[in-house]
């Protein structure tokens, strides 16, 4: 009787091999939706764009266009003014919510519940959001009949609507709750023993906040800085509706010039947008290294 010879053991797939399977659907995806619509952006943007043609011969007239004319270099500053003013708006509003949430609010079912109140506006559409602040801010509106029976003001205050007031109002509402979440999150994770350890060793509630609370919450910061950037920087609906067409950001000179059938001109507007959100979320980013603190 013969023994059957052993079979051998198939080859082992070498360890990267499998990784780089793993990597490819994500890898394709950001070729396909990401990389190649940017690189296809900044092509168009050198594109020749005539009243209502646009040929793929290469110049920098939609280039020089842009920074020559001053509307449009107006709603560039007005773009970055704006983000900056809702930004802050959303940490100072939104820093206290998630604080009382995160770190006064032990209860993790209580906790999860707060945060879903937080969103409950996200419900309904978000132009309904919008254009709920009409009502709400115009001359014959809630806030202005509210001032003016309590003998606050003697007229409507005109500022509150189609201003950049009523704009920058709209806009921290509608963001806030993307910087209450992350903030909420990482204060969460603070022990209690540590803070009570700080107390008996005779630290106030101040240095309590400065030397333990916020350094420990800036990951959750940074992360909520970083969503309201991107989406304060894309804006154009908010801007349109309540400020009645009177401000103007980078965001609407792309609608527009996509409406005049300007390609090279929208891609103009748009890779300069991608440009400034790209190097805020970089310098965001070299605030805290997310990779150790998450």
């Amino acid at each position: 009787m013969t023994l059957a010879p052993p079979i051998a053991p198939p080859p082992a797939v070498p360890a990267d091999f499998k990784r780089a399977w793993l990597l490819a659907p994500g890898v394709i995806w950001m070729l396909l939706f990401l990389l190649l619509p940017m690189s296809m952006m900044v092509y168009v943007s050198f594109w020749t764009q005539t009243t209502f043609t646009i040929e793929p011969v290469l110049t920098l007239d939609s280039w020089r266009a842009f920074f020559a004319t001053p509307t449009y270099v107006g709603a560039l500053w007005t773009t970055i003014g704006l983000w900056a003013i809702v930004l802050l708006g959303c940490l100072l509003l939104g820093y206290p919510v998630a604080l009382y949430i995160g770190l006064f609010v032990r209860n993790k079912g209580v906790q999860t519940m707060l945060l879903v109140l937080c969103v409950i506006p996200f419900w309904t559409s978000f132009l309904i959001r919008v254009l709920a602040w009409r009502p709400m801010l115009g001359s014959e509106g809630a806030i202005n009949l509210i001032l003016m029976q309590l003998g606050i003001i003697g007229e409507p205050l005109q500022i509150l609507l189609f201003s950049p007031l009523s704009v920058v109002i709209g806009m921290v509402q509608i963001y806030v709750v993307f910087m209450v979440g992350p903030v909420a999150f990482m204060l969460s994770r603070i022990e209690p023993s540590l803070l009570e350890a700080a107390r008996d060793l005779g630290a106030g509630s101040w240095k309590i906040f400065r030397a333990i609370v916020w350094p420990l919450s800036m990951p959750g910061v940074v992360v909520g800085a970083i969503f309201v950037t991107i989406m304060v920087l894309g804006e154009f609906a908010t801007s349109s509706a309540l400020s009645g067409r009177k401000l103007s950001m980078l965001g609407n000179i792309i609608v527009t010039q996509v409406g005049s059938l300007k390609w090279a001109f929208a891609a103009v507007a748009g890779v300069i947008l991608t440009a400034i959100t790209a190097l805020v979320v970089a310098l965001l980013l070299r605030l805290v290294n997310l990779r150790e603190e998450l």
